[in-house]
């Protein structure tokens, strides 16, 4: 019977096939253990001397590490396997022997596995995190359609952009001037005036100049725009959202957080509701932590999202930022002309912000005037203003960081390993 790897419990005792490559091994004179990989996870194959034909156990002890080959044996329940799986191999058959593999049980500098990342992907911890991240793709679908979202596709290429014209990658669109997107968030207002709560998931540009374990030239984002919606209703949904995506990890990736050697505890906590302060509150707090040089209208950094996440197992909500720090279309909270209805929820673990929403302004003349007031071109914002023309309504939405999530999550440093082919500063290959 041809399987895999992840199937292997439905054939406990029975003979099994599979395609797979050699992660590692060791052998003795009269035993091989093979680390054997498929892409759906992990086993050891044990190669028994006795127990097999002369030329399989002179294949098995010849191997080299990345080999691909077709194994054959018989599945084991093994409880010290950290898939509960062993196999028992009767029969090998090479597929391809590889060849000074560059990446050896060693230990490697980060920009040599960076270089050689096409390769690096192919390790247990680089599976695991690729896991995890497949799994919060595939909960993030099925939250959002469960609660009667529907999926909208925003462009890449836009003529302007949502939150100005800095940090952002030129091109030319035939004759005219483009630009990569930062964000599918105007256009997904456009489909919340249109099918009332939708999402885009996609890949978004910024071209900062930024190093930080936190940062990625090219990154993926879930933006959620929701018509009838007020500021603390969308607070409801996302600390809703961010409980759905950790219990489906916790649920579905138990021998990847393992892999990873993750603090379950961390995890376990996320649960809705989260604590919610003010940015005053939040500045009060830094004050009294030492942090004296910040002062009223300024944006907190690495330290201070960190510092002020210290206070608390779960994620905290910041809310009512200066308006001075956001972009043009925020809404302005009720009272307070210079603060605006938004929040940002910030992960503990100094893993910073992983969200960053608000509710938006819905009057035309407020946002014509904030439009005006950024020093934006009015005609490449026209067709925004005509959702506050035609039945304009209160709306809010949200993006949340999938590469920021997923090293939360996985409890790595680095965002760069939390996708594929990450684009760093300095990074464009491979």
């Amino acid at each position: 019977m041809k399987t895999t790897i992840a199937q292997v419990g439905h054939y406990i005792d029975k003979e099994v096939k599979i395609g797979a490559w050699i992660a590692n091994k060791r052998s003795s004179g009269k035993i091989a253990f093979l680390q054997l990989r498929d892409g759906t996870g992990f086993i050891q194959g044990v190669v028994v001397k006795a127990e097999v034909a002369e030329a399989v156990f002179q294949t098995a002890k010849s191997i080299t590490q990345e080999s691909s080959l077709y194994v054959t044996g018989i599945v084991r329940a093994d409880e010290r396997s950290p898939s509960g799986y062993e196999l028992t191999v009767t029969d090998i058959e090479l597929i391809h022997q590889s060849t000074d593999y560059p990446i050896t049980p060693k230990e490697h500098g980060t920009e040599f596995l960076m270089d050689n990342r096409h390769l690096w992907i192919r390790s247990k911890k680089q599976h695991a995190v690729m896991k995890i991240r497949n799994q919060i793709i595939k909960s993030t679908y099925d939250f959002f359609y469960e609660n009667g979202f529907t999926k909208l596709d925003s462009p890449i290429l836009t003529g302007s952009s949502p939150e100005g014209t800095s940090e952002l990658f030129h091109t030319k669109y035939f004759e005219e001037d483009a630009y990569l997107s930062q964000s599918g968030q105007l256009y997904a207002e456009a489909g919340a005036m249109a099918l009332g709560r939708v999402f885009t998931f996609g890949p978004t540009f910024r071209a900062e100049k930024s190093k930080t374990r936190r940062h990625l030239i090219e990154f993926w984002m879930i933006e959620p725009e929701m018509a009838f919606m007020e500021h603390e209703e969308s607070l409801e949904i996302q600390e809703q959202y961010v409980s759905y995506l950790a219990k489906a990890v916790l649920t579905e990736c138990q021998l990847e957080l393992k892999v990873l050697d993750r603090d379950l505890s961390k995890l376990e906590s996320i649960q809705a509701p989260f604590p919610r302060i003010t940015y005053d509150k939040a500045l009060d707090m830094l004050h009294e932590k030492g942090f004296d040089d910040i002062k009223w209208g300024d944006d907190f950094g690495s330290p201070h999202e960190t510092a002020l996440a210290e206070h608390y197992e779960q994620p905290v909500f910041i809310t009512h930022y200066p308006k001075s720090l956001k972009p043009f279309y925020m809404q302005p909270a009720p009272g307070r002309e210079d603060v605006v209805l938004c929040a940002d929820l910030i992960a503990p673990e100094g893993y910073g912000e992983v969200i960053g929403g608000s509710e938006r302004i819905h009057d035309y003349e407020l946002l014509k005037q904030e439009i005006d007031r950024h020093g934006l071109p009015l005609e490449q914002y026209q067709w925004y203003l005509d959702l506050r023309k035609y039945g304009s309504v209160p709306h809010s939405g949200f993006g949340l960081g999938l590469e920021r999530t997923v090293a939360w999550f996985s409890g790595i440093e680095h965002v760069r390993e939390t996708i594929g082919f990450p684009r760093l500063l300095n990074r464009l290959h491979p």
